[in-house]
């Protein structure tokens, strides 16, 4: 399912009206627990820093900033909302209850890891804040991986559009970014699925030798 409800045409006249702002507050809303596109808007900064039409560090800090405080206030929502208010939000935007669910057990499971690698997978980044929040991750702990997972995601995606912007269109840029994203999905689906598959493979094939199974 796309959430990106803004034609991307309309992204980049924005972000040339509204320069920095459009940025800032489109990351941040993002990160407060609302769908909208905000990796579209931080790869249209990057793209127009690349062409000269912005500042790259100038983007790069309102993409840091944007995704740290929205996430921070998402996570305050989480605490004081709960589901219900995550509930009542995925239902104007038409995102079925059984994948959010399926979100929440598994940020249970691995909050920090979720938090962090969060940034690279739409709708992780949308709701990790708020659920941070419903699940009472401590604030320390949550505030660590979101601040680290901040500058690693707003790195790589503005230094990225930074330079393609130099040398192709912005449509291709998404598209890339689109097939990175499935890519990196993979590499967290397999950082999760791993230590179950070591932990199996230890206990299937390397028991210990006085171990007898009883019928």
């Amino acid at each position: 399912m796309s959430l990106e409800l803004i034609p991307l045409e309309k992204l980049e006249e924005i972000a040339r009206i509204y320069g920095y702002w459009a940025v800032l507050l489109g990351i941040m809303l993002e990160n407060l627990g609302i769908p909208l596109p905000g990796e579209s808007i931080v790869l249209v900064g990057g793209f127009l820093a690349g062409r000269g039409d912005l500042g790259f560090w100038q983007v790069l800090a309102c993409v840091i900033s944007g995704a740290v405080v929205g996430n921070t206030f998402g996570y305050w929502a989480g605490v004081y909302g709960g589901w219900p208010l995550v509930l009542r939000v995925s239902r104007w935007f038409r995102i079925d209850e059984q994948k959010l669910l399926d979100v929440k057990q598994r940020f249970s499971n691995n909050a920090a890891r979720a938090v962090f690698f969060g940034r690279f997978i739409t709708l992780l980044r949308i709701f990790a804040g708020p659920l941070a929040g419903i699940v009472e991750m401590p604030f320390a702990q949550f505030m660590l991986y979101n601040v680290l997972g901040a500058v690693v995601w707003a790195s790589a995606i503005v230094t990225g559009a930074y330079f393609a912007g130099q040398w192709v269109d912005l449509e291709q840029l998404i598209r890339w970014v689109s097939q990175f994203s499935v890519v990196v999905l993979g590499a967290i689906a397999a950082w999760f699925v791993l230590p179950l598959g070591v932990k199996l493979v230890r206990k299937t094939w390397f028991k210990p030798a006085n171990e007898t199974e009883i019928p």
